[in-house]
């Protein structure tokens, strides 16, 4: 009998440690499990270096969803940034979305300036108004050979 029971006990801890693992990936993760009420607007971008599936869409510094693709459009030559945007969020049609980087070598993420538009982008449309990423690099170099006399 005391076998038994110590086999039931080593499984209710495998169990119990599996579920954790399984709670831990997803959290970590950021997982979305459940599908949220979302609507996708996209936006062409001159330069995107830096920024990344999956990261952060703000307005004032508040989450209102993610880029979820980033390719490049084949006529144009330009980055097309695909943003998931909570349904609860409208976007008027004049909002600017920017490229910024979260501190002086963070992340990238989309920074949406909300417009004073009272029409409202729906699902698939485009906001025509965008800021590309800084690139601190170029501008580093500018300095630099700007002040070289020869």
């Amino acid at each position: 009998m005391d076998k038994r029971k110590i086999e039931l006990y080593v499984g209710m801890f495998v169990i119990a440690g599996l579920i954790s693992i399984g709670y831990l990936v997803i959290s970590i993760g950021e997982f979305r499990y459940f599908s949220q009420d979302r609507y996708s607007v996209y936006g062409y971008f001159s330069s995107v270096s830096g920024l990344k599936d999956g990261a952060r869409v703000e307005i004032a510094g508040v989450e209102i969803g993610n880029v979820s693709k980033i390719s490049i459009d084949r006529e144009r030559l330009l980055a097309k940034v695909v943003f998931s945007i909570n349904r609860e969020i409208e976007l008027s049609e004049d909002s600017i979305a920017s490229v910024k980087t979260s501190g002086i070598i963070g992340q990238k993420y989309i920074d949406i300036s909300p417009g004073g538009s009272d029409d409202i982008l729906g699902d698939g449309d485009k906001i025509d108004n965008t800021e590309s990423s800084l690139n601190i690099e170029s501008l580093v170099r500018k300095f630099i050979f700007a002040n070289e006399k020869p």
